[in-house]
């Protein structure tokens, strides 16, 4: 049997295990078997077991779990409300005014959360009430949620990031690194957006009654303190060097207890809460994680990565053409799977073709992250649109209309770092010149 139709065979088996709803690791388990039973001679079921055994264990993969329970603990204490009345005073007098806590607010939770889904339901249950009652526009407030929220996967420490680095041996310290310059940019798209609209339509924006002095809005800066505070220390030590991702990822657990502590807003029963739902996640991950490796060792079995590539090569694509392609494949494949579910999916077959055409492994990894943030307010299954579906009771498709503009932008953000990679290796270079 030719390449192209083992390639559509395994495919057409794949389709068929999640459209029987097969859980996304068993899929990738059967067609990994399907895979050797058809297509090689090797013993398939010593190569599964040994293959597992090999992979349950990971060193830089035990960050994942402990960044997981991070964004828990956060979810659950009162540092978010803290965070969102430390930014509002800032924010009053700017276009768009309080529509940019979204944004802002998003950003920074990100960056000591690692997760899309807990950064839009922990700034969602702050603002989407609060901007409601305030006369915001629905669709806006919906939409600068939505798409803020995706910034979860990208500003590190992102948890799609390490899934990224584990699969194809990447450096995470680097990987985070390159997600900076990148997620700022997304940020000034989303803003500038929301200004234009502003500024387009004063009348959208409610006016803001209160007014505050510069000194009230340092003292309401106060409670940005916290956030910063472990900001810093996961963050900060990564960078600096002091720590690996998977020790400051402990550090940043610490931080969060002791801070959520400090707070008065947490107990030992929001602990254990914490502590169970970060042990659902994290298995649910690493058992996708285990079934993605086998089928990327059967991949290797049948030779098909490597035929692929060949094809690629010979076809003489550029890579602007294969990342046009690319873009277009994986925006389609976000519209059914999750994002960590399509970075596992793809990695043993997309890394060779893009070994072959020259691209930058460490860039394509940011590319890759910003491509599925899509999928997270793409219908039928985007995650954010789920979780803002479940505080809001709205429909999926009107959450999902509210969302298009900030698709728009995530594609600009796309074609952005295309045409300027160096957004996404400048600072990698700087940290190892």
């Amino acid at each position: 049997m030719s390449d192209p139709l083992i390639a559509l065979t395994l495919l057409g088996v794949m389709m068929l295990c999640l459209a029987a709803g097969l859980w996304v690791a068993i899929s990738l388990g059967v067609v990994g078997l399907v895979a050797m039973f058809a297509f090689s001679n090797a013993p398939a079921g010593l190569i599964l077991g040994t293959t597992l055994w090999g992979h349950s264990h990971s060193w830089p993969l035990t960050a994942l779990p402990l960044f997981i329970l991070m964004g828990e603990i956060l979810l659950r204490s009162r540092l978010s409300q803290d965070m969102f009345s430390g930014l509002a005073p800032w924010l009053g007098r700017m276009p768009g005014r309080l529509l940019h806590i979204n944004i802002f607010g998003c950003a920074i939770f990100a960056a000591v959360s690692g997760s899309s889904a807990a950064t839009a339901a922990t700034i969602g249950r702050m603002s989407v009430p609060e901007l409601t009652k305030r006369g915001y526009p629905d669709s806006l407030i919906i939409g600068t949620l939505a798409g803020s929220a995706t910034l979860g996967l990208l500003i590190p420490p992102s948890i799609i990031l390490i899934v990224y680095g584990v699969a194809t041996e990447q450096s995470i310290a680097r990987l985070f690194i390159a997600g900076i310059l990148p997620g700022f940019l997304l940020i000034s798209l989303f803003a500038g957006y929301v200004a234009v609209r502003a500024w387009m339509n004063p009348d959208l924006i409610p006016h803001e009654e209160g007014q505050f002095s510069f000194l009230e809005k340092l003292k309401a800066s106060r409670n940005l303190l916290p956030v910063a505070l472990l900001i810093v220390g996961v963050i900060g030590s990564i960078y600096t060097g002091l720590a690996s991702p998977t020790d400051a990822a402990a550090l940043g657990v610490l931080l969060s207890i002791a801070l959520a502590w400090a707070s008065g807003s947490f107990s030992r029963a929001l602990l254990i809460d914490a502590l169970m739902s970060a042990t659902r996640t994290s298995c649910m991950i690493a058992l996708i994680l285990l079934g993605a490796a086998y089928l990327s060792v059967a991949m290797g079995f049948t030779g098909l990565p490597r035929n692929l590539a060949a094809w690629i090569g010979e076809m003489g694509l550029s890579q602007t053409e294969l990342l046009l392609a690319l873009t277009v494949f994986f925006i389609v494949l976000g519209c059914f799977l999750d994002g960590i579910s399509v970075v596992v999916l793809t990695t043993s077959i997309v890394m060779p073709m893009i070994d072959a055409v020259g691209i930058d492994p460490l860039w394509f990894g940011i590319y890759l992250v910003v491509v599925v943030e899509m999928s997270q307010i793409t219908p039928p299954v985007g995650f954010n649109l789920f979780v803002i579906q479940g505080m809001t009771k709205y429909n999926i498709l009107r959450i999902a209309k509210a969302a298009f503009p900030f698709f728009l932008l995530l594609l600009l953000g796309v074609l952005l770092i295309c045409l300027f990679p160096q957004i996404v290796t400048f600072l990698p270079e700087l940290m190892s010149s």
